[in-house]
């Protein structure tokens, strides 16, 4: 079986979303466990992250950077998991203790480990990969981010499930022509995914295209608008002050 520093590196070489990077580093400096931004009794990091986002993104809503943090540090998450999963058939065991985030971050989080392990492997692969992503990361980070901003539980297991989705569906069109198992893998398991948990119900429909339940609020971004797979087909108008 390919080690899991190696199944991460070639999930890597798949896009800047897919990179989590293993081993010592020149610099350590910066980077903070990823478990501090899922303490629910001390959330100063994750505050501090959202109102980050706020600022970047220029909105007054905090539920909105908040929103748009989930699902970027989901993307983050599933991308490498998935990744590592499909292409080499290896299971990350991230251990969010284990797994570090670099801060302050102007872009997407960057994510080091520096000594990552796999999961054991069980007979459920889709049952492992929830665990290891949903389970060990997004749930806790959930139940974070409700406590410092009123945000709906739905809409976060709606920004888990689009970037799963979006995860596989870079993966099936990088290995569609040239490896279609890894490619058919993907969509496998994510479709999977979707009928697990916490995940059931985040899609509308069947058979086509991912569409979410739910809007991750992109489109209150000023000049923001719907995402290819949001519950809406134009932004919503918005509630006139008063």
């Amino acid at each position: 079986m390919t080690d899991v520093a190696t199944a991460l590196a070639h999930a890597a070489d798949v896009g800047p979303y897919f990179e989590l990077t293993t081993g010592r580093l020149a610099d350590e400096s910066g980077f903070r466990p990823l478990v501090e931004l899922y303490d629910v009794d001390r959330p100063t990091a994750l505050a501090e992250r959202i109102e980050d986002v706020r600022r970047r993104l220029g909105t007054a809503e905090p539920r909105v950077a908040a929103s748009i943090l989930f699902l970027g540090l989901a993307s983050r998450l599933w991308s490498p998991v998935l990744g590592a999963a499909v292409i080499d058939e290896v299971v990350p065991d991230l251990d969010p203790r284990r797994v570090r985030w670099r801060y302050p971050a102007t872009g997407p989080v960057e994510l080091w480990a520096s000594n990552p392990v796999a999961r054991e492997a069980g007979a459920d692969r889709v049952g492992d990969l929830y665990d290891a992503v949903m389970s060990a990361h997004l749930v806790p980070l959930a139940e974070a981010t409700r406590a410092v901003v009123p945000v709906a539980e739905a809409l976060l297991w709606g920004n888990a499930a689009s970037a799963l989705v979006g995860a596989a569906g870079v993966l099936h069109r990088r290995f569609a022509v040239a490896r279609p198992e890894p490619a058919a893998s993907a969509r496998d398991i994510a479709a999977g995914l979707l009928r697990t948990g916490l995940l059931r119900g985040t899609a509308s429909g069947g058979g086509g295209a991912f569409r979410r339940t739910t809007c991750c609020l992109y489109y209150r971004v000023p000049r923001g608008g719907v995402c290819g797979d949001c519950v809406f087909d134009a932004p919503p108008r918005r509630r006139r002050a008063g």
